[in-house]
């Protein structure tokens, strides 16, 4: 069973650190596992699109024989990125639009352990 606790903290953490404005994490079928959907989107929604998102990148990329790594979605004021943390899990990241897809991977890549260990 998840330690939504742990997972809360690596959230919080990412936030505090890396100046996220909202760090999610969502299940791979599209429920909420932790953190704050952005203030005025509809929770359920907003979680469940953004796992739907990132599968069909998965789907329609899958042919390239390559493997995704994030997905970025440039909104008018911020960025929105998602990526696997896990089997069971995709973080999604809101951001500003001067963060670099460099400092998402990073991000990405250094909380993997975490979420493995706290899923």
């Amino acid at each position: 069973m998840a330690n939504i606790v742990a997972l809360e903290e690596i959230l919080d953490e990412i936030k505090s650190k890396e100046g996220v404005t909202d760090a999610i994490l969502v299940s791979r079928s599209g429920m909420h596992i932790a953190g704050k959907v952005p203030k005025g989107a509809h929770a359920e929604t907003f979680v469940a699109m953004s796992a739907i998102m990132l599968g069909a990148a998965e789907t329609s990329t899958s042919e390239l024989k390559e493997k995704l790594r994030i997905v970025t979605i440039l909104l008018e004021h911020s960025k929105v990125a998602m990526g696997v943390v896990s089997p069971k899990a995709v973080l999604v990241l809101r951001v500003g639009l001067s963060d670099s897809d460099e400092k998402l991977m990073k991000i990405l890549s250094a909380n993997v352990p975490k979420f493995e260990k706290a899923l």
